[in-house]
């Protein structure tokens, strides 16, 4: 008897496979999406208008480019949903501040002025969800939806009727610089300033995740409000800084998206709110909270963009936004099945 107790007690746990599933599978897709990607062929050439997907100079370049909003999004996004929450607005955040930070250039506003009274603005915006979330009690897919349509419409009012944008046509010229930010070549790889600031971003919120204290209790909030209130934690206050902070990002998005496309459109974050809960989704965080992943967000955040990229030279809108609306059927059947999973152990 004593001998079988032994044997069960040094005999080492095995690891599930839905454990090796859970912990690798973002990374094996977007393996699998960029061969997919790879191979594909028309004819005789590639079915991409600058050659074969991998093309640093070409498509990887346009691609990481393209991505730097969703990047520096994806990490606090992912803290804000890891502690139970969500902000459908984050798409109109970014069309408004990109019409602000170009119509303050306008008004003669250098690159850091304009670049803080933008992110001024996100945080402000943040504050207004967090507040209407927190202190009016409203559900926060209703409340973000409704600040979703708000901040569009102010965005909109923005622009003077039949423009598309600020600085678009007929306006007093853009300085000449504005490209540099979200654009021009930095330590001659090709990619802006902006795509190194987004990785910057999303390492600094891996450490605030794992190292910090407002990450533990963003998944203490996520998997236990009661609890996490009882033993302490203030919730609010911790969930208020997460609108806020994805609020800031959001503003930093639009700046590196304004100096992309060098002018503000109020359409610039149009259906981004879409691709970045895509991201955080496919990246293994859990809908209902408590857990999940910025690291694997960011990977989440390149899977759904390499997609986008691959699809925009080959199928037709519409079958791009089925595509993706699949996608995120899959994302979101996939965290269903890990709170399951979750439920069961």
């Amino acid at each position: 008897m004593n001998k079988n107790i032994s044997k069960q007690i040094k005999q080492p746990e095995t690891t599930s496979w839905k454990t090796v599933v859970k912990g690798s599978y973002v990374y094996v897709l977007l393996i699998l999406v960029v061969i997919i990607l790879s191979v594909l062929k028309q004819g005789e050439g590639s079915i991409f208008g600058r050659g074969h997907f991998l093309n640093w100079s070409g498509n990887i370049v346009n691609l990481l480019r393209n991505a730097v909003p969703i990047f520096t999004l994806s990490g606090g996004f992912t803290l804000l949903v890891i502690s139970g929450y969500l902000d459908l607005s984050v798409g109109s955040a970014i069309s408004l501040g990109s019409v602000t930070y170009v119509l303050l250039l306008l008004n003669n506003f250098g690159f850091f002025p304009a670049l803080i009274l933008t992110l001024l603005l996100g945080i402000v915006l943040g504050f207004i969800n967090g507040f209407i979330v927190l202190k009016l009690r409203i559900t926060p897919v209703i409340a973000t939806l409704i600040t979703l349509n708000v901040y569009q419409g102010i965005a909109r009012l923005l622009v003077k009727p039949g423009d598309r944008g600020i600085g678009s046509y007929g306006m007093k010229s853009l300085p000449a610089w504005i490209n540099n930010y979200g654009r021009a070549s930095f330590f001659n790889l090709g990619l802006p300033l902006a795509f190194f600031v987004a990785i910057a971003v999303i390492a600094i919120l891996v450490i605030i995740q794992r190292k910090t204290i407002l990450g533990k209790y963003a998944v203490a909030i996520g998997g236990n409000k009661l609890a996490a209130e009882l033993s302490g934690i203030k919730t609010i206050k911790i969930v208020w800084l997460l609108y806020i902070m994805v609020g800031f990002l959001a503003a930093l998005a639009a700046v590196a998206r304004a100096s992309y496309m060098s002018f503000g459109d109020p359409a610039a974050g149009l259906g981004m709110e879409v691709d970045v809960i895509i991201a955080v989704l496919l990246g293994g965080t859990l809908f209902a909270g408590g857990e999940g992943s910025v690291l694997k967000s960011a990977v989440g955040a390149l899977i759904i963009m390499c997609i986008t990229s691959g699809l925009m030279t080959v199928l037709p809108s519409y079958w791009q936004s089925f595509i993706k609306g699949a996608i995120l059927v899959f994302a979101v059947t996939l965290s269903t099945l890990l709170v399951r999973e979750k439920a069961i152990v």
